[in-house]
């Protein structure tokens, strides 16, 4: 049992219809439901609307008002695609979606995720949103069950080894990236071979690719040997996922940095013991893992581990791993199309400077 709050099986949900370009999202629950996932959302272009229940809508239901937002939100927004998302309050008091969706009467496609906040693992929410998604038409049924199984793999790796097999992680900001910026230019300035593995959830590539850019331009200053992997494979994913791979990797080949790939952006829960073995053929003397640390099969102290979960973070330095966190990544990486600065990167990049 986890006593640590847990991510929400709605917001789950509201960035897998994010992930699938829907144009749209109705909240029919109260207006505060989800509001600060909302405000990241729209960041991303997708405009995110609520039925604003209350307490009248408690005991005689709120169908009408979900009927009225939905004709409000295509006057205004002209959307091809809206989804409704269900909450606590629909859903515990029995809303039918549907019914209304079909009484509003609207043009474009609509999208009904019957989901809410006690189903349990988030990645439950994030199933209802590719299930219903498929049930109209919007994605393939094969895409579906992919999803399906990668976010039941994360499920059970997040309580295999993650936030999630832990009764209680207390957040950290953890130590500063000074240490671990002079690690990674102490192997390399020492002629020895840097092995940075990226396993990367979605959008959070965005920033974590920073680090390929930061310790390309030591290498490129003091020498060593480098080998770059990551989940950054364009053709995997739906469709908002592939394009975040596509633009990193056309950012890095801007720079000459070679990566090698290894399955998608949302492939991180299955990926790890081939991620292993091209670690293992080049025979790092450092390994740094980025991202999602314990996707990678084998955490040892001599590695160096950088993950944006305050939480996540506390676990790893319990275990006494070498461990630092780029807090706040998530809200830095909702609405861009390039490479966003690291404080690990920024770190390894002042070193540098001092060094003649």
């Amino acid at each position: 049992m986890n006593i640590h709050p847990r991510p929400n099986p709605i917001i789950a949900a509201l960035y897998m219809l994010r992930d699938i370009d829907v144009d749209v999202v109705v909240i029919h629950g109260p207006s505060g439901c989800g509001f600060m996932a909302s405000r990241m959302i729209e960041d991303a272009g997708i405009r995110v609307v609520t039925t604003a229940m209350d307490d009248n809508d408690l005991i005689f239901g709120a169908s009408e008002k979900l009927e009225n937002v939905l004709k409000e939100a295509e006057i205004r927004f002209s959307p091809k695609t809206i989804a409704v998302i269900g909450t606590c309050s629909s859903m515990i008091i029995g809303e039918d979606m549907r019914a209304s969706v079909e009484r509003a009467d609207v043009k474009c496609r609509v999208i009904a995720v019957d989901c809410h906040g006690c189903m349990g693992d988030n990645t439950a929410g994030a199933i209802k949103a590719v299930e219903a998604s498929a049930e109209a038409g919007i994605i393939p049924h094969s895409e579906a069950e992919r999803q399906k199984h990668l976010l039941s793999m994360a499920t059970r790796m997040e309580k295999e080894r993650g936030m999630a097999s832990v009764t209680y992680l207390p957040p950290s900001n953890g130590p500063t990236k000074m240490g671990v910026a002079r690690r990674m230019i102490g192997c390399l300035s020492g002629g020895g071979r840097l092995a940075v593995v990226q396993i990367s959830k979605k959008e959070l590539a965005y920033r974590f690719s920073d680090v390929f850019l930061a310790l390309d331009e030591a290498r490129g200053k003091l020498g060593g040997e480098t080998k770059f992997i990551a989940n950054l494979d364009p053709g995997r994913g739906l469709p908002r996922v592939r394009r975040y791979a596509s633009d990193i990797l056309s950012e890095l080949d801007e720079n000459n940095i070679s990566v090698d790939v290894v399955g998608g952006l949302d492939e991180y829960a299955v990926i790890g013991e081939d991620i292993r073995e091209k670690v293992l053929s080049f025979d790092p003397d450092l390994l740094v893992i980025i991202g999602i640390p314990h996707a990678y099969p084998e955490l040892g102290g001599d590695q160096i581990l950088i993950t944006d979960q305050p939480r996540q973070l506390s676990n790893y330095l319990s275990k006494g791993y070498d461990a630092v966190g780029e807090i706040s990544s998530h809200s830095m990486v909702m609405n861009v199309r390039r490479i966003v600065p690291t404080e690990t990167g920024d770190t390894i990049r002042e070193i540098l400077r001092d060094i003649n």
